[in-house]
């Protein structure tokens, strides 16, 4: 290698972007080592794996080569595999092709193919697969593992199975991309045959069936081959942690990190994210402080990931001001995902004027908003009723900030003028949008028109979605719910009626509630379980002494079957979120409580909360499927709008 060469060379390594790139490419012309292979295809290759966005200077240089070779054209193949638009990756494999002078070797086939597999286009793979025949090298060790890797993608077992099958001698590598390819196409007994057949296994054989087995919902699988693991790893922990998370495990996620600890390891980012979001979803808001102290002191705090989901964390706990005190505590590591999380999370708790704020303190410190920070935004007014202010920013969108408004944007209009009583503006709004409304964006609008008793507009939207989800059973009970509360009661008993017909069930509805860093899980209705006849005993309890001291009567509306009105107090007295209340102050007399809920909360519920806060002294917290609700003093937080 010339000294010229080498020296370029150090240059080159030192340039991280594409600004500095460009200033001192003319140094290498004037240099002469432009025209020099060995160093153009290293230009190349620094351009399309190192610069973020240099890839199409790259492809100019190499257009602009004389007589490329096949490095080059490996190393843009490459490049554009890994990038947004693996599709270009495709074209410049296809110009290799055209050239006529360079011929494609593994590593082209490779990176082409595992290109397809990003973008999911089996026709191309085909393709790929038909011209590695042509060549000679489909089974070839790397190709035919990506060709494995490509038909796992697109789901087609079968043609992975295949190609495994004809390998000459699969590495591990190959075997445990079958295994991939299999859970990939929801062949998790395939996966398990093959995976028994294995003479070796790796760390990564291990892991690829724990999160193969996670993703199929099999816990117990899961967990068998865990505790089979001769040595777990960060990937081990993380998948388990992470995927009963997911899966709605939470008191399992959260013993799998406190076990994680006593084996003394080291948690890693995603195994602190993953039990942070754990805390978030089932609202373990004292758990939750504890990984807070335990990420402050072993020195978690800098990582910006751990700070978006202690926010996130502590907004979806309820507790805000402990959300804007880690927000606050970041500084300039604050990303756009720390504004728009703090912001969302001020939108929960219906404090819109406080997440405007926020957002124009945001786009002041010069952090663009994007789509996720307005879908926040919108959400906040919709929360707290600030109708003007919402349709402003919805105009800003797309005329100040350049975001083409999606379909969650209109959805969020829709909840806006749905949530205010204004149901008629809601549906012409609809009509008018310019993208065809989704069965999400006309069920906002019947869950506005089940709040507010319009009962003809709720057919007329109910026809609309007979249109594009027919057999959705929470569209059926909300139509029902219509019903009900105008007291028709021969249409409730239609739809009930097809709903069996059609064996269509309805969501069940559950409450969650934390006791001694126990997440409680409370359905309706009578039980035999121990925790559930402390609760109904308890709540009677409380029922009576509501009655006494504050004059409660049962909202019997929340009732939604034609039966005698004893009955109907019966029924709305076993709602889960009364019965979570109940086992809360029973083992918790006098300490705050916050309660998760997966559906609306019913106005009797809502009643009994308030009055419950004031009689009993304590503070509630209700997070239901639309927003928080903070009870204190005999008031919520919702100012009854909800």
């Amino acid at each position: 290698m010339s000294i010229a060469i080498h020296h370029c060379l150090s240059i080159l390594n030192s340039c991280k972007n594409l600004r500095a790139l460009t200033q001192i490419h003319g140094f290498f012309i004037k240099s002469g080592v432009d025209t020099d292979s060995y160093f153009t295809g290293k230009l190349i290759l620094h351009c399309a794996i190192s610069i973020s966005d240099a890839l199409p200077y790259a492809r100019r240089l190499l257009l602009c080569f004389p007589e490329p070779d096949a490095f080059m054209f490996n190393t843009l193949v490459r490049g554009y595999s890994e990038s947004d638009e693996p599709h270009n990756s495709v074209a410049v494999f296809v110009e290799m092709m055209r050239k006529g002078f360079v011929f494609p070797d593994s590593f082209s086939f490779t990176f082409v193919v595992k290109a397809a597999a990003n973008f999911r286009s089996l026709r191309t793979g085909f393709q790929m697969h038909c011209q590695a025949l042509k060549h000679g090298l489909d089974s070839h060790l790397f190709v035919a593992t990506t060709l494995i890797g490509l038909y796992g993608e697109c789901g087609c077992i079968e043609f992975a199975r295949k190609v495994f099958d004809e390998m000459p001698q699969p590495n591990l590598v190959a075997w445990n991309a079958v295994v991939t390819a299999c859970f990939r196409g929801n062949d998790v007994s395939g996966a398990r045959e093959i995976f028994d057949k294995m003479l070796v296994r790796n760390h990564t054989s291990w892991n690829v069936m724990l999160a193969g087995y996670i993703k199929a919902g099999e816990l117990e699988s899961a967990k068998r081959i865990f505790s089979e693991m001769p040595h777990r790893d960060d990937v081990s922990w993380s998948t388990m942690i992470v995927g009963y998370a997911h899966n709605g495990s939470f008191n399992e996620s959260f013993s799998y990190f406190r076990e994680l600890l006593r084996a003394e390891m080291r948690p890693n980012e995603v195994s602190l994210t993953g039990v942070l979001s754990a805390c978030s979803q089932s609202g373990a808001f004292e758990f939750g402080k504890t990984l807070h102290g335990f990420v402050d002191k072993a020195g978690y705090s800098w990582i910006v990931s751990v700070n978006n989901a202690l926010i996130d964390m502590y907004s979806r706990c309820g507790n805000v001001p402990m959300a804007r005190l880690v927000f606050e505590g970041m500084q300039e590591k604050m990303s756009i995902v720390s504004w728009t999380s703090m912001i969302a999370g001020l939108a929960m708790h219906g404090h819109g004027e406080e997440a405007i704020r926020l957002f124009n303190e945001m786009t002041e410190s010069g952090v663009t908003p994007d789509e996720i920070s307005f879908i926040s935004l919108l959400y906040a007014c919709s929360h707290a009723g600030l109708i003007k202010e919402g349709e402003d920013y919805f105009s800003k969108m797309k005329r100040v900030y350049h975001v083409e408004p999606a379909i969650e944007h209109y959805g969020c209009m829709v909840d806006l003028y749905g949530r205010s009583g204004k149901l008629q503006k809601a549906y012409n709004f609809i009509c008018q949008m310019p993208i065809p409304p989704t069965a999400i964006v006309w069920r906002t609008l019947l869950g506005a028109c089940s709040s507010h008793g319009n009962i003809e507009l709720a057919e007329q939207v109910k026809q609309r979605l007979n249109e594009l989800d027919p057999n959705n059973s929470g569209d059926l009970v909300l139509l029902s719910n219509v019903y009900a509360t105008a007291g028709k009661w021969k249409d409730v008993a239609s739809i009930r009626k097809s709903m069996i017909v059609q064996r269509i069930k309805k969501i069940t509805a559950w409450s969650l509630v934390e006791v001694g860093k126990t997440m409680y899980k409370f359905t309706a209705g009578e039980k035999k379980k121990g925790t559930d006849i402390e609760a109904h005993e308890k709540l009677k309890g409380i029922i009576l002494r509501l009655r006494d001291e504050a004059g409660y009567a049962p909202e019997v509306a929340s009732a939604l079957y034609d039966v005698e009105e004893e009955e109907k107090e019966d029924q709305v007295s076993k709602h889960s979120e009364k019965l979570a209340l109940a086992f809360a102050l029973a083992r918790l007399p006098g300490a705050n409580i916050r309660i998760v809920k997966n559906l609306r909360i019913c106005r009797d519920c809502h009643a009994v909360m308030k009055l419950t806060s004031r009689v009993y002294g304590v503070e509630i917290v209700v997070r239901d499927r639309n927003r928080f609700h903070s009870f204190k003093d005999g008031s919520c937080s919702c100012r009854d709008y909800w």
